[in-house]
């Protein structure tokens, strides 16, 4: 396929080495992290049951790795980006640069304990905890532990909310993101660790800057298109002050004389989220032939 010649390649065995960007493998997340790629333009195809897909319009490999593993790679190994959660970052202790968060995949890392044991975080120090992220549950109890009475943490890797049920744990630190599982197990929230939610991390010895920053740039715009849409209408010039106090753009709206010169036609970007009601508020202005459209992506300042 036809791209700038800076970003012709091969991925041919002893080509040049290329840009290495690990996702996670399977799960949500994986379906969240391909639709961003494709809305991105990085354009792949995996094939089935094969952890690695080379880039057809970049000089980029992708490795499809289990999420809790990518800060790890990319901190310590060849892998240039990444794309997983805060809470894996923090857990990994990685030497990982965020270059910016993704919006999705979000969910709180919290202290949880049973209903009817009313115990607050500090309470629960110096207990019984079960939780899949250890280094994090370590360090948040130890301020409130005493001399003498670290609190006993055990790591497993799955189902965590059965813990304090089946009589392992006093208390966990697990995700929520809806408090439905939570809930079934008979277990409350007493204290958020921290908030987390899907980033992009950087390798802070990559040896591909400059493709690293092209990418950021390709994810940032792609987001930035499914924050906003562009509004277009014509209203007479009579009603126009009104009509750009609510569509005042980005930066400031567009504005283009119609052949009847008491008439114009405005286009300006508008949140999504408010894109209904401001239509609204248009036609209650005066205006007519209001159309939305969708964004593909964007670059914008």
């Amino acid at each position: 396929m036809d791209m700038p010649a800076k970003f012709d390649h091969s991925h041919a065995p002893g080509a040049r080495s290329h840009l290495i960007l690990g996702v996670p493998k399977k799960g949500r997340l994986y379906e969240k992290v391909a639709a961003l790629l494709q809305g991105a333009g990085i354009e792949y195809a995996r094939k089935e049951r094969i952890d690695i897909a080379e880039c057809s319009n970049l000089p980029m490999s992708i490795v499809f790795l289990p999420a809790k593993d990518i800060p790890t790679y990319v901190g310590e190994g060849d892998v240039d980006l990444g794309i997983t959660g805060e809470d894996v970052v923090a857990e990994s202790d990685a030497e990982v640069h965020v270059l910016m968060q993704l919006g999705f995949g979000k969910c709180s890392l919290s202290v949880q304990a049973p209903v009817e044991a009313g115990l607050s975080a500090q309470q629960l120090a110096g207990k019984r905890i079960v939780t899949s992220f250890p280094n994090i549950t370590r360090k948040f109890f130890a301020e409130f532990e005493e001399p003498g009475l670290p609190t006993q943490i055990k790591n497993i890797s799955g189902s965590v909310e059965a813990a304090c049920g089946l009589g392992l744990a006093d208390g966990i630190v697990d995700l929520v993101e809806t408090g439905t599982t939570m809930r079934a197990a008979g277990l409350e929230e007493v204290h958020v660790v921290m908030k987390s939610q899907c980033v992009l991390v950087k390798n802070p010895h990559t040896k591909h800057p400059e493709l690293v920053e092209i990418i950021r740039r390709r994810i940032a715009g792609y987001l930035t298109s499914q924050s906003w849409v562009m509004v277009t209408y014509n209203v007479h010039r009579s009603d126009l002050k009104r009509a750009e106090a609510i569509t005042p753009g980005k930066r400031s709206p567009s504005i283009q004389p119609l052949e009847d010169k008491d008439w114009v036609a405005v286009q300006a970007l508008v949140p999504k989220a408010k894109a209904p009601s401001i239509m609204d508020e248009l036609e209650e202005a005066g205006a007519k032939d209001i159309l939305l459209t969708g964004l593909l992506s964007t670059r914008m300042g």
